[in-house]
């Protein structure tokens, strides 16, 4: 498995655009079963209890992914040195061994845990999240061997399979999903999940089966590489452990939401939800696919800080258009796509809570484009020191922002832990000022045009014309500065390879 593929040469735009894309696709699979979720069930405990015990899964899904980050370099240089089989079955095992303790104790200790995720709440609540754990946990690590595998596939320069296997996934679960939802409930949901990861897991891998044959690899080349396996769990722990600290602060803010009354976990968590596939779509997909030609290419702090501003510079206008639609327009989108029981008050609600994360959002694209070059650059090592100490930072600052601010301070609370978490690890990379200079300058642009675009919008119009016009005039803005740092990040990242 060492021949280049077909795909090789794409660049970092087209294949960032194959990776986006499936992102895309999964993610509005995934507002779908929200939306199904919200018309079919509306804002109740069981809703509180079923997004508390998805929590976790997104805990695991972020880890996953950034195991994904993780590996790539290693098996990038597996592949040069033609024992990518080996390498990629003893990942496999390393995380079959972290992978069947997690799901033991979540299907032996379901009910405790769904205890202490909602806030010891009421009994509706916990039982839709005791009951709807072991189907989450079991789709969260399906995430971690569908990404061990698709980053194999990365090193083979080839991106479709695994987003055709992410999409069929999906689909296939949202079928699930729609069919049984209304007989049982958000059960029908954590079947549908764990489905999705089931399937994308096994497209994957019978693809790398398909090729595999077709190169006529030796069986004995897929042997497990045992004498790696301390390395590779150190390296899969230090992957993990700040992806796993950052999502794990989401999972602090959920039972001290819940002190907002009945209905404020699930608000919380589709305001969350829209900025985390925000981020996921556009900026994620990059840090995934450059993190190989990188390897090859090499970092210094100069490169760190240009891939960090033109890796950031997409994000940074989905992240504007999205906080500025939800500020004149947040109600109405909610209340129209969500149903009845998100009626103005509870939309209007949600809209606050977007453009409130806007911050967390800004903090965490920087955040995902960077990770990758720690372990490109080798020092990975120290980010699970990093994670502690975020999340050591972020249970005081949560519980203050919820007491002064509410669920919009818990939204700022992310953004400052997420915000300690990127400029620490710029620290590691040793490259904190030149970044942040290019980055401010990035978002100081971009929030201005947002800004004249949308306030005057706003003020005078309808939420819809207002949505419209904000844009227009946000981009007609954008088109008058002509900011040279958005010319320079798209020839950078068509040129990457």
């Amino acid at each position: 498995m060492s021949k280049p593929s077909a795909q090789t040469g794409l660049g970092s735009l087209a294949t960032g655009a194959v990776t986006a894309l499936a992102i895309a696709v999964q993610t509005g699979l995934a507002a779908v079963v929200g939306v199904i979720i919200a018309r079919e069930l509306g804002r109740t405990a069981e809703t509180d209890g079923f997004f508390a015990a998805y929590a976790v899964f997104i805990v695991l899904a972020l880890a996953a992914t950034a195991i994904r980050v993780t590996v790539l370099p290693p098996l990038a240089r597996a592949r040069a040195e033609r024992r990518l089989s080996s390498e990629t079955v003893s990942y496999a095992v390393s995380i079959g061994m972290i992978a069947v303790p997690v799901l033991a104790v979540g299907i032996v200790a379901a009910r405790p845990i769904a205890e202490l995720l909602t806030g010891f709440g009421p009994d509706a609540a916990v039982d839709a999240a005791a009951s709807a754990l072991p189907w989450m946990i079991v789709a969260g690590l399906g995430q971690f061997t569908a990404g061990l595998l698709a980053s194999s596939l990365a090193a083979l320069d080839d991106y479709l399979v695994p987003a055709l296997g992410y999409i069929v996934g999906s689909a296939t679960g949202l079928l699930l999903i729609v069919v049984r939802i209304g007989e049982d409930g958000t059960d029908a949901v954590a079947w549908g999940m764990a489905v999705n990861a089931v399937l994308a897991t096994s497209i994957c891998a019978g693809w790398l089966v398909v090729r595999s044959r077709r190169e006529r690899m030796p069986v004995g080349a897929a042997r497990v590489d045992s004498r790696g396996a301390p390395r590779r769990l150190l390296e899969l722990g230090a992957g993990a452990a700040l992806p796993f600290a950052l999502q794990s602060i989401y999972l602090v803010c959920l039972p001290i939401a819940a002190r907002d009354g009945v209905g404020s976990v699930t608000s919380f968590n589709y305001a969350y939800l829209i900025a985390a596939a925000v981020v996921g779509i556009c900026a994620s997909s990059l840090g995934l696919v450059t993190a190989v030609p990188l390897t090859r290419l090499g970092l210094d702090a100069g490169r760190i800080a240009r891939h960090v501003e033109a890796s950031s510079w997409p994000a940074l206008l989905a992240v504007a258009a999205t906080a500025g639609i939800f500020a004149v327009a947040g109600a109405e989108i909610t209340h129209l796509v969500l149903g009845g029981a998100y009626g103005e008050d509870v939309g209007a609600e949600i809209g606050r809570l977007v453009v409130a994360l806007a911050p967390y959002m800004v903090a965490s694209l920087a955040l995902s484009v960077t990770f990758p070059l720690v372990f490109v650059s080798g020092r990975g090592g120290r980010l699970p020191l990093v994670g502690l100490g975020v999340l050591a930072v972020h249970v005081p600052l949560a519980f203050a922002g919820q007491a002064l601010a509410g669920l919009e301070g818990l939204a700022l609370a992310l953004a400052v832990s997420t915000g300690i978490a990127f400029a620490w690890m710029l620290g590691l990379l040793d490259a904190v000022r030149s970044t942040l200079e290019r980055l401010a300058s990035a978002v100081a642009i971009v929030g201005g045009c947002a800004l004249v675009g949308f306030v005057p919008a706003g003020a005078v119009l309808g939420p819809a014309v207002a949505a419209v016009a904000g844009l227009a005039l946000s981009g007609a803005a954008l088109a008058v500065v002509r900011p040279s740092g958005l010319t320079s990040a798209w020839h950078y990242l068509r040129e990457l390879a």
